[in-house]
């Protein structure tokens, strides 16, 4: 797999026509406890950069054990395919929102998630930006 490195130092993975594909466990994933400071805190990910035009895209990969809850704002739009288990959110007002396999989840720009501590599933991502260096896979 052929892959370049932009000027924010992440790395780009579409840039001639091809087929990518990831294996299950291609990229290891981050500890999220220790990047956003939330103790107890059982979850992972790892995001790349898919393109970085105007359009930027990103894909990522996000698993979440039963643990505590975490809260996140989105300021852009992305969407989660949920590939295994279930992850639980909630929004300000609230709301109660269970994601099991199969299922999508679109966030919009400046909604609030707070993804719940009994959640336990995976899913894939997808983002419209430039992945964030913070959790580039190791």
């Amino acid at each position: 797999m052929t892959q370049s490195v932009n000027e924010n130092n992440t790395t780009k993975l579409a840039q001639k026509p091809s087929i990518q594909l990831f294996k299950a466990g291609t990229y290891k994933l981050n500890d999220l406890a220790g990047l956003l400071e939330v103790n107890n805190l059982k979850s992972q990910m790892a995001e790349i950069t898919v393109t970085d035009n105007s359009n930027g895209l990103t894909v990522g990969f996000f698993a979440m054990q039963p643990g505590v809850d975490f809260e996140f704002v989105y300021e852009f739009v992305e969407y989660k395919v949920i590939t295994k288990g279930k992850i639980i959110m909630r929004d300000l007002q609230g709301n109660k929102y269970v994601a099991e396999v199969g299922d999508v989840v679109l966030f919009t720009p400046n909604v609030t998630v707070i993804f719940d501590g009994e959640s336990d599933g995976e899913a894939v991502y997808t983002a419209h930006r430039i992945a964030d260096k913070m959790f580039a896979p190791k």
